[in-house]
């Protein structure tokens, strides 16, 4: 049986560099077939890999536009969001499968494996406090988590608390805890000082996201 072929996709290149690496000792399972910063897949996969680091969740346009991709097969939501009607609301927009961040990574191939042949669609794993041996973000040098990281590059492209609510699915008091925890971090007082560390140290998106590739580029791998 030949492996599962897989793209990784997120806008932080560490993030998608992490996350390969954490797979590298299943290559005879999973074949990483690209490394994608958001850009449309362009090649023929069996699973496109969402990393919801610092993106919109499984629930919005991101996702049911991958899903509408002729060359993916199936889109998986990995998250470390694992409310009930968040997951149920990224299958409803086209998502196959959901997996949590806190799986280790021999199990996080057996949740791929699973959505692959069209078995259990949900795997949840660790709570989002649980500190992640396998992958990588920006600031994790730092002692950032990445729950904090992903809060700070929100910062740093220049989204309002209410926007980092909604967008990473989290109540008001919530970002502020994350950046409170962000300014002791990385040793700022306030929201500019935090922008500028934030470009400095590598948490402005690696690349352009595209939101609306043209029916070219979508299917330029289907012939």
């Amino acid at each position: 049986m030949r492996p599962i072929r897989l793209a990784l996709l997120d806008d932080y290149e560490v993030v998608v560099r992490g996350l390969a690496a954490m797979l590298r000792s299943y290559h005879e399972r999973i074949e990483i077939v690209e490394l994608n910063a958001n850009t449309p897949v362009s090649h023929r996969v069996d699973i496109a890999l969402y990393d919801s680091f610092a993106n919109p969740q499984g629930d919005r346009d991101q996702v049911r536009k991958l899903s509408m991709n002729p060359v993916v097969d199936k889109v998986v939501v990995y998250s470390w969001n694992l409310e009930d009607s968040l997951v149920a609301a990224a299958l409803a927009n086209g998502a196959h499968g959901y997996v949590s961040k806190g799986l280790p990574a021999g199990q996080l191939v057996a949740a791929i494996e699973a959505i692959h042949r069209g078995g259990q669609a949900v795997h949840g794993g660790a709570s989002s406090t649980t500190k992640v041996i396998g992958g990588d973000w920006p600031g994790r040098e730092e002692g950032l988590t990445q729950r904090e990281a992903e809060v700070l590059a929100l910062i740093t492209q220049g989204l309002s608390n209410a926007d980092i609510a909604d967008r990473a699915h989290l109540s008001i008091n919530s970002v502020k805890t994350y950046i409170r925890n962000c300014y002791r971090r990385i040793g700022v007082t306030s929201r500019s000082q935090a922008v500028l560390w934030g470009v400095e140290h590598g948490f402005r998106p690696d690349r352009q996201r595209i939101t609306d590739p043209s029916p070219e580029e979508s299917a330029s791998d289907t012939n």
